[in-house]
């Protein structure tokens, strides 16, 4: 087992003060009362941000437009089963991202990221340049499953290198919350923005357009220069090991499976939002389609708008509580619901579905790059990737089969207890405290590794021998820094020891 040096591991979890250290550094040593939060940097300023945030948002508006001519594809194809054709097309997306994204983050662990996403998008871009194509069911669900299990590679491997252009904590919240942002703009315009299209043109001519923007998205990443992924060494672990590492080292972190609970709570209000606006807006209440769109407007609105308060409470309050907070919200609009809803009152209870959502998800980020260095970051990132949409594939079928069996008002009911519960669970699991920095003791131990000096490994031997490997002891050690799950840290310590 290798031990970090104290000093050394101090050192790389050290903070960056901000992406140009030195202006703020400067800023403080003049003036040490200066309010550093005057000082955050808006993150569209950094240059690679700002090409990796067109290129999100370019992709997100054409992946917009692909779902509208998906939804007219399907009935083209299926006419009176489109629904269940989109059913089961989501769920294959979900089934991609959940099985796809280990596999894939395991396969491209030592790859450079710059071709890697460069080449996810050109591969999505055929992918939806082949939908206008397709004539037959079975056909789409091919595509469709192609085409996420690419977005189950791209999207992690894009969020791992957010971090790293912006090391500075409150410039990258700022990302996150833009990011959020792009998301729910994406969900409130690209339905209105399909609508006037198809004044116009076809459907087909979507699909397109999605193509168009990955290729666009593609170019973006392209002119960039990325950070590099750090090279892998010989000691390792084989395809297998690293294509779970993610998922284990997430597991054995308290503040993510914090964040795991957190995301089923998301999911199951989601999920009842995504899947029965339509359902209740129309059947129940006899609505119409501007009705529906208002609602899932209203649901937007207040993701959007806890999405832009964020940043300037977060510093004050601390993720926990703030993304307890947005759990809580979901379970009780959820609850809320058995007792029936006005339209009105739905779109209150959206609105407030909206905010809650955006409270949990919002700040996940952080809590990743906190629990990760950069040999682990993007196995994390693909772990919550991977697990946030188990969830969703858990409440999927409940929100849907739930509103067709047992009527909507205790689909509301059992999708707000699972929320409730999940509050509880992350309550549980995650410290309150959670220091950054753990006081914790390496046991006594000898082995064998490849030739390294470093603060625990001093030792001498002849000139030009610098190629070997040798046995060697180290004595029992107790010492405090900054903890994440890694080879040489398996398991969390007691947080009564905390520093």
């Amino acid at each position: 087992m290798l031990y970090y040096s104290p000093a050394s591991r101090n050192r790389e979890s050290r903070p960056t003060q901000s992406a140009r250290p030195g202006v703020l550094w400067n800023r403080k040593l003049q003036n040490p009362t200066h309010d550093t939060q005057r000082d955050v940097m808006n993150p569209l300023a950094d240059t690679v941000y700002r090409r990796l945030f067109l290129a999100q948002v370019t992709a997100l508006l054409g992946t917009g437009l692909a779902t509208v001519a998906l939804a007219l594809l399907a009935w083209d194809l299926a006419e009176g089963n489109a629904g269940a054709v989109l059913g089961t097309a989501l769920a294959i997306k979900m089934i991609a991202y959940v099985g796809v994204t280990p596999l894939i983050t395991g396969l491209t662990r030592n790859l450079p990221r710059r071709p890697l996403l460069v080449s996810l998008d050109c591969a999505r871009a055929a992918c939806v340049g082949c939908m206008p194509f397709v004539d037959a069911v079975w056909q789409v669900y091919v595509l469709i499953f192609v085409l996420n299990a690419c977005s189950a590679g791209f999207t992690p491997t894009f969020q791992a290198t957010i971090p790293e252009v912006l090391p500075d904590e409150p410039t990258y919240t700022r990302a996150l919350s833009l990011s959020r942002l792009a998301y729910d703009l994406e969900s409130l315009l690209s339905p209105g923005l399909a609508a006037a299209a198809l004044l116009v043109i076809s459907y087909d001519a979507l699909f397109a357009g999605n193509a168009v923007a990955f290729l666009l998205s593609a170019a973006l990443v392209l002119s960039l220069t990325l950070p590099h992924r750090k090279p892998a060494d010989t000691a390792r672990p084989g395809f297998i090991e690293a294509t779970t590492s993610g998922i284990r080292t997430y597991l054995r972190t308290p503040r993510l499976l914090g964040l795991l609970a957190l995301s089923l709570a998301v999911a199951a209000a989601s999920a009842m939002v995504i899947v029965n606006t339509v359902v209740y807006v129309r059947d129940a209440l006899g609505g119409s389609q501007v009705d529906t769109a208002l609602a899932l407007g209203a649901y937007g609105a207040g993701s959007m708008t806890a999405a832009l308060l964020l940043p300037r409470v977060i510093d004050r309050t601390g993720d926990r509580p703030l993304m307890l907070v947005g759990a809580v919200l979901l379970a009780a609009a959820l609850i809320v619901g058995i007792s029936g809803l006005t339209f009105p009152a739905l779109l209150v209870t959206w609105l407030v579905l909206g905010t809650g959502a955006s409270l949990v998800q919002t700040p996940a980020g952080r809590l990743l790059t906190r629990s990760a260095n950069a040999e682990t970051r993007a196995p994390l990132f693909a772990a919550q990737f991977t697990l946030s949409h188990a969830c969703w594939l858990i409440t999927y079928p409940l929100a849907g089969w739930g509103s067709v069996t047992l009527g909507l008002d205790a689909t509301f009911g059992v999708l707000g207890a699972i929320a409730a519960a999940s509050a509880v669970a992350a309550a549980a699991a995650w410290p309150a405290g959670d220091p950054v920095e753990l006081e914790h003791t390496h046991p006594a131990t000898t082995h064998t590794h490849p030739h390294v000096h470093d603060a625990h490994h001093p030792h001498t031997h002849a000139p030009g021998a610098d190629h070997h490997a040798h046995e060697h002891s180290h004595p029992e050690i107790t010492h405090t820094h900054a903890y994440i799950i890694d080879q040489d840290h398996p398991v969390w310590p007691d947080p009564n020891r905390a520093s």
